[in-house]
């Protein structure tokens, strides 16, 4: 009998999963997931805890087919070349990843099989498109997100999606390690306990029929109100691979061809979503620089600030500004941020306290439970101005009116601030505009009880324009 070493990484389901359906109709499986030591952007706390639950949701699932997941720590280069050899395996097959290190990590081990006389396999079950299917007339690599998308819906592709194998066959097992060994949930105080995700497919799956049923009728314009569950929240599922992008286009589109009200809007608006998640991946493997370093040159000489103070504040949600605590408060309580307040919060970091975007990309990265390199990078640089489609630097987001237009009544701030829950819709946007006698009836005291704004926001916009005048005058 064949033997396949089926190697997990992020792409924890069963169901539409291409390696999975490859090795299982080869023969026996050996199914293993290795913890990379080697990984230079290797998962924040946040996404720690996802991962813990991920896995045992996996091993879950594999156990109920008589398969036991090999769990490993190291280098994978070392580690696949070795559990191959243990299983006496004759094929190794993977679903591909796009971060640099991965590729890098991942051409290098195949060559080194194919070397050894093995058979090697690779699938996509993360996009839609791979990052090399999309190019623009001149065979180059799209850098505005418009021309891309509408070379995607040019495509026409039908996105076939792949079942469960019905029966699945277990090679003789190999020892792994114990999950918990890896410590990957948090010590007391146990700061992810408010969570309250089901990091599960299934939990996937129950997300996106509750979303068909209510939110994504008004979708269009619903996404950029976060005091209203407007959104899928599918995003961690996505990353983990817990649920497939072929999957949840197939089923909008159905949705669409059903032609219920406002369902064709809404169901265009977030595909065009799900593309947007698929040009961060392409942006990522043509410029595999793009965590760490602007895509635009001359933002590398920008005067950024240092402000140890500034950013604790903004990490703590203690800025004065509540639509702005409210999202780092959100993000700390739950580990997700709705995306219209995760613009907000960025443009924040980055033009008011003038702190460099890759201050604000490491502490997402550590505390999003959707922690992403491709699409964390593309955002945070696209409100930073400096990377591909970007929004203009010059665009400063006035929270102000940020909060006063998408969360009018106040009820995202209550919710996430709730120590102004009290204050009336006037005042609770802008505390320090309220009268002391509406501040006492609120119980709220400006400088203790909740503090007053760190900075003036028209005052940081125009040191924000001098500073971009700075490296205007450089080129």
């Amino acid at each position: 009998m064949t033997t396949t070493l089926l190697w997990f990484r992020q792409d924890l389901r069963l169901f539409d999963n291409p390696a999975l359906l490859w090795a299982a109709a080869r023969g026996a499986i050996l199914p293993v997931y290795i913890l990379d030591t080697t990984d230079p952007w290797a998962p924040g706390a946040a996404s720690r805890w996802w991962l813990h639950h991920a896995l045992t949701a996996l091993q879950a699932a594999l156990a109920q087919h008589g398969l036991p997941l090999v769990l490993r720590r190291g280098d994978p280069r070392q580690l696949i070349l070795q559990l191959a050899a243990d299983a006496k395996a004759d094929a190794i097959c993977w679903n591909r990843c796009y971060e640099p290190h991965a590729i890098a990590r991942d051409t290098a081990l195949k060559a080194r099989l194919k070397d050894s006389g093995l058979t090697v396999a690779t699938h996509n079950a993360a996009l839609l498109f791979e990052p090399w299917e999309i190019k623009s007339q001149t065979g180059t690599p799209y850098k505005v997100f418009t021309p891309y998308y509408k070379a995607c819906l040019a495509q026409n592709k039908a996105q076939p999606v792949g079942g469960a194998p019905d029966k699945l066959t277990a090679a003789p097992a190999l020892p792994s390690e114990a999950l918990a060994d890896w410590h990957f949930l948090p010590n007391q105080p146990d700061w992810a306990a408010g969570f309250g995700w089901d990091a599960t497919p299934g939990g996937a799956e129950r997300l996106l029929q509750n979303f068909l049923q209510e939110p994504l009728p008004n979708y269009k314009t619903a996404r950029d109100r976060p005091d209203c569950a407007g959104t899928s929240r599918l995003s961690p599922y996505l990353h983990w691979g817990q649920i497939g992008p072929r999957q949840i286009w197939h089923v909008i589109q159905t949705a669409m061809q059903e032609a219920r009200p406002g369902v064709i809007n809404g169901g265009e608006a977030y595909l065009r979503e799900l593309i947007w998640r698929e040009f961060c991946t392409h942006l990522l493997y043509h410029q595999p620089a793009m965590p760490e370093a602007p895509l635009q040159d001359s933002f590398k000489r920008f005067p950024w600030r240092t402000d140890a103070a500034g950013l604790r504040a903004w990490q703590n949600g203690e800025t004065g500004y509540p639509i702005v605590d409210a999202g780092m408060r959100q993000l700390w309580q739950t580990g997700w941020m709705h995306n219209r307040v995760r613009m907000i919060v960025a443009s924040f970091l980055i033009k008011d306290l003038l702190l460099p975007w890759q201050a604000g990309e490491s502490w997402f990265w550590d505390t999003l439970v959707d922690a992403d390199l491709a699409n964390n990078a593309a955002g945070w640089q696209w409100v930073a101005g400096c990377g591909a489609d970007a929004a203009p630097y010059y665009r400063v987001f006035n929270p102000l009116l940020q909060s006063q237009k998408f969360d009018p009544d106040g009820n995202y701030i209550r919710r996430y601030v709730p120590e102004l829950a009290e204050l009336p819709t006037a005042h609770i946007h802008a505390p320090e505009t309220a009268p002391p006698e509406v501040l006492r009836a609120a119980g709220v005291q400006l400088g203790s009880h909740y503090p007053r704004p760190i900075l003036d926001h028209k005052a940081a916009k125009a040191r924000a324009l001098a500073a971009l005048e700075t490296i205007k005058a450089q080129n």
